[in-house]
């Protein structure tokens, strides 16, 4: 039987905007597919292997959580999570999530918080928000979604963007990036859900999945009218 194990990582203190939504839809895509999937969630202070998961989600976060994270991440679950994503299971990991996977976020205070280290970039907060309705292009075609965050991320060797800004800020507003991709984790500022409204890229993230457990990704296509609707509806707004 075809199954894939997901891992929603700090689902206590990383939920802003619905975020949980995106662990929703990846399991309704398999499920409509005949696709088993379990999820399990991994709160602060829990402890326990993470091999056995094929595809991990780690949501979005204001700094003080983040800050929250910091003895729980050096209790070793950093190190695991880090060894995951070398071993190349699939990852989702939207805004304080995907800022987590860095090296390291500097506040506007100056203050430097380590992070994971699993992807090579790094995070500098500022005093202004850049928040939106955005949208960036992607091998996975248009991804729409809304942006809300102060820090600036900046993309090191070997990670490539997720995808181009086509209307909003991305990445740190500067260099027409959004989002990072390096081996099978995918990172991104859409906060929104992002996968209901962009079913293109949550398709790309099971594939990854279920491509690294089974040697191959069989997907049916689905009518999809519903996300297709609420995709063009955002991308309309944007002009």
């Amino acid at each position: 039987m075809t199954e894939l194990k997901i891992c929603h990582l700090y689902p206590d203190v990383l939920n802003l905007y619905g975020d949980r939504g995106n662990v929703l839809c990846m399991k309704k895509r398999l499920e409509w597919r005949g696709i088993s999937c379990s999820v399990t969630e991994v709160p602060i202070g829990e402890r326990e292997s993470l091999a056995k998961f094929d595809l991990f989600f780690i949501g979005g976060g204001q700094d003080f959580e983040q800050g929250l994270l910091l003895d729980d991440l050096r209790s070793g679950k950093g190190e695991d999570i880090a060894a995951a994503v070398r071993d190349g299971a699939a990852f989702l990991c939207v805004c304080g999530g995907y800022q987590l996977m860095g090296r390291y976020y500097e506040t506007h205070t100056g203050e430097k918080l380590p992070f994971i280290g699993a992807l090579d970039l790094y995070t500098v907060g500022a005093d202004e928000r850049l928040i939106g309705n955005f949208a960036f292009e992607s091998e996975f075609g248009p991804v729409v979604g809304f942006e809300n965050h102060s820090g600036r991320t900046y993309l090191g060797e070997g990670v490539k963007p997720l995808g181009r800004v086509i209307h909003g800020s991305g990445n740190n507003g500067e260099d027409g990036t959004e989002g990072a991709r390096y081996l099978n984790c995918f990172c991104t500022y859409s906060h929104g859900p992002v996968l209901p409204k962009n079913p293109a890229l949550c398709d790309g993230i099971l594939a990854a999945a279920l491509t690294r457990k089974y040697g191959r990704a069989e997907l049916v296509p689905l009518g999809d009218l519903s996300e297709r609707e609420a995709h063009e509806s955002v991308l309309k707004s944007l002009g």
